[in-house]
């Protein structure tokens, strides 16, 4: 009669299935359970605490600790067969996930940590840089922290890491002479996060293209232009052609030169001069720095000339115009008349 300890499948008996799915089986409970925990309890109890970091770390290791838990479940499942043709095999593939699990375990912590503390380095400066930045160095992280864990993995697998990396360095050197271009583009986004000669938001003019940045990307920078037209710049423009941030200036300078008729007096001069001071001083968006001057004799008029300054707050088209408009009802309504282009012919008899 056969029992559980002498029936046999796949060269083992049954009760060695048994315990072996009973790893399987609990290794699977236990890991919910602790997943519960961590995302009932444990979550609470850190939402409670003062610092954040805690927070931060319960959020990156719940997943991966109930991954180990289900692995080591399979591991010691497993240890209760016997394959003696396929263990080498099942040991490699068992060396590297576990090694890929905790680079996983890894680079979910590093990277919360990092992601938390750039987050706040953003919020005590207030500068966007962090902001823009924070996922580019991220991203680089991870990447640095996988490439290890897949070496790590092979390595474990019995693979020659040596003469792989030989072979991926040959051919690295390769793609950077194809993609030289690429690479150009990357090291002038390094430049732009770096020397920060713009930022999103700003008006700027590069290589004839006059608008706002809306997008800093590691490869591209997008601007819309005035005409509402989205373009796309390589990054390494930006460290072979000359960047002009319009934004950036402190003020923008205007310069305005009217021209009165000859027939007016010193009085009507005297008094252009003094109204126009008056509208741009009263206007809120000019700045202090003002001069106001009668320039000279022109060939057919009086010209009164005025330069002034733009401060920040004020738009570019919408200051000017409002000042020109106040210019044109005050000098209309005291009777101060321009010039137009005359001439005189006196012809003799």
């Amino acid at each position: 009669m056969e029992t559980l300890e002498t029936t046999e499948f796949l060269g083992n008996p049954l009760t060695e299935w048994l315990i072996a799915l009973a790893y399987i089986v609990g290794s699977v409970i236990i890991a919910r359970i602790l997943y519960r925990i961590f995302s009932n309890r444990v979550r609470r109890w850190t939402g409670e605490t003062e610092t954040e970091i805690d927070d931060v770390i319960v959020d990156a290791v719940e997943e991966p600790i109930s991954i180990a838990i289900v692995l080591l479940g399979f591991w010691l499942g497993y240890s209760h067969l016997n394959f003696e043709a396929s263990d080498e095999y099942v040991y490699k593939i068992f060396d590297i996930v576990v090694v890929l699990t905790v680079t996983w375990f890894a680079a979910r912590i590093l990277n919360s940590l990092v992601g938390h503390m750039l987050g706040r380095l953003a919020e005590s400066k207030h500068e966007s840089m962090v902001n823009d930045i924070a996922p580019i160095l991220k991203k680089t992280l991870g990447f640095g922290i996988w490439s290890l864990g897949v070496i790590m993995a092979l390595n474990n697998a019995g693979y020659d890491v040596g003469a792989l990396l030989a072979g991926v360095g040959i051919g690295g050197i390769a793609m950077a002479m194809a993609a030289k271009d690429f690479v150009a583009n990357i090291f002038g986004g390094i430049t732009v996060f770096i020397d920060r000669p713009f930022r999103v938001g700003d008006r700027v003019k590069v290589s004839g293209i006059d608008g706002t940045v809306i997008e800093i990307g590691i490869r591209s920078t997008r601007i819309i232009t005035l005409q509402g037209r989205t373009v796309t710049i390589p990054n390494n423009q930006f460290t072979n052609t000359v960047v002009e941030n319009v934004t950036a200036e402190p003020s923008r300078k205007i310069s305005i030169q009217l021209g009165l008729t000859y027939d007016a007096t010193p009085e009507d001069i005297q008094l252009a001069l003094d109204t126009l001071k008056k509208i741009v001083d009263d206007h809120p968006h000019t700045e202090e720095d003002l001069t106001v001057w009668f320039s000279g004799f022109g060939d057919f008029s009086l010209n009164v000339n005025c330069i002034y300054y733009i401060n920040k707050q004020g738009h570019w088209a919408n200051t000017p115009s409002e000042i020109n408009m106040s210019i044109l009802n005050e000098f209309n309504s005291k009777n101060l008349d321009f010039a137009f282009p005359t001439q005189t012919v006196i012809l003799d008899k």
